[in-house]
């Protein structure tokens, strides 16, 4: 049997087909030409989907002025390189990509690259609000007199421990799908006045005593914290969408009772008036 040439043509269209990151051919009338099947499974649309529509359609509505500033750059030939947008993927969710774009003058074209950085934004965030969070004094909380929806407080020994770990790197693949499954209980049962961590715990089938230290272990913080830290998301995304009207029903959508709280707890954290917002 011949021995294969060193010269032999490499069949690149395997290999645009099975890189995990997302391969794209956009044309300069803004329309994707040619997608691997990562762009497809990253955001959720089908290929027929993806191909019929301007890219921009697809481009987060927060991200759309500077991401058009980005692709003139590029008509003009200049290389896009580790740019970071947000897409919004089928389901609504955002997605974090960081681009490298290379235009093609003489086809009319941009060769792109794109690696999902969403979960490295996640984490940035979880240990912002964390960190504001902390900082919440706790008599300052009781004034507030919140409803927990049976949330359990950690003990001040837990508390004190948690104040000194310190997370230094993101997490891994393995701990983020395990912090997806977190979030995901959270959301699905966010206005049961039973949401506690007993019962999260029985859902991901983990003590109360296991989920507190894999929570410390990955982010640095307390479940209660990350649990107000994905209410407060949920605030933030229903607020996006333009269909709330007053702060209750934005607080009781994200599981808040007392209004007071929320108002104060957002502005806390994001340094606005949620009233503003709405």
């Amino acid at each position: 049997m011949p021995k294969p040439s060193n010269n032999a043509p490499f069949d690149l269209e395997y290999f645009f087909e099975l890189s995990p990151d997302l391969l794209c051919v956009a044309g300069y009338d803004g329309y994707f030409k040619k997608i691997n099947p990562a762009v497809s499974k990253t955001l959720g649309y089908s290929n027929e989907e993806l191909l019929a529509a301007p890219i921009n359609s697809f481009v987060h509505p927060a991200d759309k002025e500077r991401t058009g500033k980005s692709r003139d750059g590029l008509r003009k030939g200049e290389a896009l390189l580790r740019f970071e947008n947000r897409y919004l993927a089928k389901d609504g969710t955002a997605v974090w990509l960081s681009w490298t774009s290379i235009p093609i003058e003489r086809d009319r074209v941009v060769f792109a690259i794109a690696k999902d950085i969403t979960y490295r934004k996640q984490f940035e965030e979880y240990e912002r609000i964390s960190v504001i969070l902390m900082r919440l004094n706790t008599e300052q909380i009781q004034n507030f007199k919140i409803r927990t929806h049976g949330v359990s407080e950690v003990t001040k020994s837990e508390d004190h421990n948690l104040q000194n770990s310190q997370v230094t790197s993101q997490p891994s693949e393995s701990d983020q799908t395990w912090l997806n499954g977190f979030e995901t209980i959270v959301r699905k049962n966010i206005g049961k006045h039973d949401l506690t961590l007993s019962f999260i715990g029985s859902e991901m089938a983990i003590s109360e005593r296991q989920l507190f230290r894999q929570i410390n272990r990955i982010l640095g913080i307390t479940p209660n914290n990350l649990i107000r830290i994905i209410r407060l998301q949920m605030a933030w995304e229903a607020i996006a969408t333009g269909k709330y009207r007053t702060i209750m029903e934005i607080a009781n959508l994200a599981g808040y009772s007392s209004r007071a709280y929320f108002k104060k707890l957002f502005e806390q954290v994001y340094g606005i008036d949620v009233g503003e917002l709405i």
